[in-house]
């Protein structure tokens, strides 16, 4: 539903989304405000509905909520609104991220967590690389709006430049933006290096966040 509701004109006002119109353009602005909300609310739906016992339940709706709200993915795009037109230090960059990207991969992690009777001690180090898996999707996010077309992107290239938002490349350099790609990558792998197969599915996205071309 983010995602829908991101492309919208009083958000980031794009007409392209993997490749295809974003519903907004496909349909209308009404229709894609309401399907966000509607797979909103499917999305609390279907934690509420499972088959888990009900504390647990209550763990990870309250998990989703903290995420998804003032304190999560829709605080970080209030600050990304408000940062457009001018630049922001590395630390509200970084901030910022944590909060609309990294906050919803967090959580998710951590309801997988919580589902599998994580001990605290992982909970805390599966938490650290949710948090570095957030912020290396965004930082390589950056790095391709600038490498790539929007026929490899699925989406309009350049945007962020247009918009003049802050990236990581802008307050970076590109060099500057690739490396910290590859600390975070470390941050990573060295957090899920004790986990052997039972962490093959994090390292997987790891990799995909690193290396992803779109």
């Amino acid at each position: 539903y983010s995602l829908v509701h991101d492309d919208l004109p009083a958000m980031d006002d794009d007409a392209l989304r993997r490749g295809r119109p974003t519903t907004h353009i496909a349909f209308d602005e009404a229709t894609a405000i309401l399907a966000g909300d509607a797979l909103q609310t499917r999305a609390f739906s279907l934690i509420a509905d499972a088959a888990l016992p009900a504390q647990l339940r209550v763990e990870c709706l309250q998990t989703l909520a903290h995420a998804s709200g003032a304190a999560g993915m829709c605080g970080g795009q209030a600050l990304d609104i408000d940062a457009t037109g001018h630049q922001q230090p590395l630390q509200a960059l970084e901030r910022m991220h944590a909060l609309k990207t990294g906050a919803l991969i967090r959580a998710a992690v951590r309801m997988g967590a919580l589902c599998g009777q994580a001990p605290a001690a992982d909970m805390a180090t599966l938490d650290t690389v949710a948090s570095a898996l957030g912020l290396a999707f965004q930082v390589r996010d950056d790095i391709l709006d600038v490498e790539a077309s929007s026929e490899q992107l699925g989406k309009t290239a350049g945007k962020d430049e247009a918009q003049a938002k802050s990236t990581f490349p802008a307050l970076l350099g590109m060099d500057g933006a690739k490396a910290h790609l590859r600390t975070l990558s470390e941050q990573m792998f060295d957090g899920l290096a004790g986990y052997g197969e039972s962490a093959d599915a994090l390292r997987a996205l790891a990799k995909l966040a690193v290396e992803r071309d779109h």
